[in-house]
């Protein structure tokens, strides 16, 4: 059955809310970790790739699934890990809607990435089931794609792919509507910043610690989320966009604000707190993975933009980033580490994404987790995180439980 919310938003409700989007950014709840296992949770949708819902048919599964097989089962997939789940927060990292187009098909061939010896063959120009703009209406495949998330009433917040322009609204309009909706924590961009900014969807999120505890007033947890572009505009460069300069110094100066306060002040801290960032388009860095230094699997070449923009640099110099975590490759799942910074795909998400048949769609779950004081018994500042995969499999399989990130004991730092 479709979605029935779709009967109801026409073009001219798009328009409405897109002009007072802009006004509504921001107004939501706290983000804190939980009181009773001192946990926050994080489910990571990756690839959506949605179009007007039943109507619009699946990619790359096995003949079987193949009758019937459209958008809702990439809406019933988010309902069962929702359910199983019970994330304190829904992070969409782009490509939202629409499929697989002549752009990323093009950016593929031209980049300076080496093909996977195990790359599959579905990019591949003419083959039939690629589609272009599956979209007819961007905001009610929005509604739709997002209306899980926001009947659970659970919070969620969301950054672009480079696919979600392509449909009836601008890549600002998109955002604008993604930051309108009910229980969205996005932001257009940084509301506090004057000076211009590329790209919609750079903002960060704080997550508190727990009532009551040394910590409540204290962001324990910093999210960064960037908007990775689509492609480059620059003659002769070929490609997928990057992260330009003026994001990456906005991103400097959050992070040092936020370290600032964490560790200066009441109940100043030794050590910043842990800091996760999420975008689109993986970073250069993603191919220098070794296979020998990553949880997953890599089954196609890295998307990477050509230009390497350095962002990788600035996150490592901030010095708070202990994980990265992108979508783009959509049969790519791995998570590597490289100069103390954990670098993750989640896996493709949605039934109307190119994919490979019998590899199941998948998520990707993040659960930090607190420090418990032994002489207080309250909680503290964020002990580890970690990640696993949940599977569109019949049993919701779990696969992939790792350590992204430890705190170091008190015994440690002294023997360094």
């Amino acid at each position: 059955m479709e979605p029935t919310s779709w009967a109801a938003f026409g073009s001219t409700v798009v328009a409405a809310v897109v002009a007072v989007a802009a006004f509504c950014a921001g107004e939501a709840a706290g983000l804190r970790f939980s009181p009773l296992r001192g946990e926050f949770k994080i489910l990571q949708v990756a690839d959506m790739h949605y179009g007007n819902g039943g109507t619009t048919g699946c990619l790359d599964v096995l003949p079987a699934q193949m009758a019937g097989c459209s958008d809702l089962n990439t809406t019933a997939f988010l309902e069962r890990v929702i359910r199983a789940e019970q994330p304190d927060l829904i992070v969409f990292t782009g490509n939202l809607s629409l499929s697989i187009s002549q752009n990323e098909i093009n950016s593929k061939l031209t980049s300076n990435s080496t093909p996977s010896s195990s790359s599959p063959n579905h990019i591949k120009v003419g083959r039939d089931n690629i589609f272009g703009l599956d979209a007819s209406d961007a905001g009610r495949s929005m509604e739709a794609a997002f209306a899980p998330a926001v009947a659970a009433g659970i919070p969620w917040a969301a950054v672009l792919g480079n696919h979600d322009q392509e449909s009836t609204l601008t890549r600002e309009e998109v955002m604008k509507y993604i930051v309108a909706m009910n229980h969205s924590l996005s932001f257009l961009n940084p509301p506090s910043t004057t000076a211009p900014m590329d790209g919609y969807g750079n903002y960060n999120l704080e997550v508190q610690g727990v009532a009551s505890s040394n910590l409540e007033n204290k962001s324990v947890l910093n999210l960064y989320f960037l908007d990775s572009g689509d492609y480059s505009t620059v003659p002769f460069i070929p490609g997928f966009d990057w992260i330009k300069p003026s994001q990456q110094v906005w991103f400097q100066t959050t992070s040092s604000l936020l370290q600032n306060d964490y560790t200066s002040e009441a109940e100043a801290q030794t050590k910043p707190a842990p800091g996760l960032v999420y975008f689109h388009i993986p970073l250069p860095e993603f191919a220098l993975l070794e296979a020998q230094n990553h949880t997953g699997v890599k089954q196609e070449s890295v998307g990477s933009p050509i230009i390497n923009s350095g962002f990788f640099t600035t996150m490592v110099e901030a010095g708070d980033v202990k994980a990265v975590f992108t979508g783009h490759d959509h049969i790519n799942d791995l998570c590597g580490k490289l100069s103390g910074i954990e670098l993750c795909y989640a896996g493709g998400f949605g039934y109307h994404a190119y994919g490979k048949a019998g590899w199941p769609r998948r998520a990707r779950v993040v659960l930090a987790s607190l420090e418990k004081k032994e002489q207080s018994h309250s909680w503290g500042g964020v002990q580890s995180i970690k990640t696993w995969k949940r599977l569109d499999d019949q049993c919701l399989s779990t696969i992939d439980i790792q350590t992204l990130w430890q705190k170091e004991s008190l015994t440690d730092e002294l023997g360094k």
